[in-house]
């Protein structure tokens, strides 16, 4: 019983992407915190591969009709039982600069907002799913 309410709606999904925009914060902080380093190149992971495979595993469980959200792991977001773990590449083809960095401030800043919103966003939404649930364990409107 339990596990319908917490494995239900869109909770599986929510944490999912959650876990992965937090370990993507991880990669940008990193690219920020060494963007004067010299022969530092930028990494990052493909959110659109993420969101592929996130959408493929929605509708594998649309396709059963329910149960547990089973994401495959690919080539860049590897999918444990209880996280992810990211294998980023190179972030960008620009110019290197004179000391052999690859650094493109703004995209990075671009990179780091729109993370920043989708983290929010969705714990947001999450936060709403749990008002819901304990609205219905209180029997009140």
């Amino acid at each position: 019983m339990i596990e319908g309410v917490t494995n239900g709606m869109d909770l599986p999904v929510l944490e999912r992407v959650m876990q992965f925009a937090s370990r993507r914060q991880d990669l940008i902080v990193n690219n920020i915190a060494n963007i004067s380093t010299p022969d530092f190149r930028p990494v990052d992971v493909s959110t659109d591969d993420f969101q592929s495979q996130l959408g493929e595993a929605i509708d594998r469980r649309r396709g059963a009709g329910g149960g547990a959200l089973e994401m495959r792991s690919s080539r860049q977001v590897q999918v444990t039982d209880g996280g992810m773990e990211l294998n980023p590449g190179p972030a960008g083809e620009n110019l290197l600069f004179h000391d052999g960095n690859d650094r493109d401030l703004e995209r990075i800043m671009q990179d780091l907002v729109q993370n920043f919103l989708v983290f929010r966003t969705t714990s947001e939404l999450l936060q709403n799913r749990f008002d819901i649930l304990n609205t219905a364990i209180r029997e009140r409107l």
